[in-house]
């Protein structure tokens, strides 16, 4: 059976379709994985990421570091602060103290949607700024001291 050429333009007709799935569902928050979309369409793996460029470029989807893209919906607020800095909110967020358990690296790692390693990057900064004490297997990380911004406002 011969293979038939796909015609120029192929990653368009994905981004479209990626487009209908983005606008009919609205629960969905990531694309599929490329793998997924290679084999629903039946493309290759720079058919897929052309088109994920598609909507990267007009504002429907972002890159996540090592993760799948975002879906961006219109008027969503999306924080592109640094992962350590959103970690810090984590602290009034749970109203943590000093000396409580602090989120684990896979729970937090469901919560902001970003791999575990991503999210251990971020907590051994909050470790060197010495706000968590370090790790050790089968003991979790505590708070060492609140965030400045937080210790301010917690006065009288």
């Amino acid at each position: 059976m011969p293979q038939q050429i796909s015609p120029r333009g192929t990653f368009l007709a994905v981004a479209d379709a990626l487009k209908a799935t983005i606008a009919n569902d609205r629960e969905l928050t990531e694309l599929p994985t490329i793998a997924t979309v290679m084999s629903d369409h039946g493309v290759s793996r720079g058919v897929v990421i052309r088109a994920f460029d598609v909507l990267v470029k007009e504002g429907r989807a972002e890159k996540v570091r090592g993760g799948r893209h975002r879906v961006v919906r219109h008027g969503q607020h999306v924080d592109r602060r640094p992962l350590a800095e959103r970690l810090v909110d984590v602290f009034e967020a749970d109203a943590l103290e000093v000396g409580e358990p602090f989120p684990s690296a896979s729970d937090l790692s469901q919560r902001f949607g970003v791999s575990r390693p991503t999210v251990g990057k971020a907590l051994d900064k909050l470790e060197a700024a010495g706000l968590l004490t370090e790790a050790r297997q089968g003991k979790p990380r505590t708070v060492r001291a609140l965030p400045p911004d937080r210790e301010e406002r917690s006065e009288p």
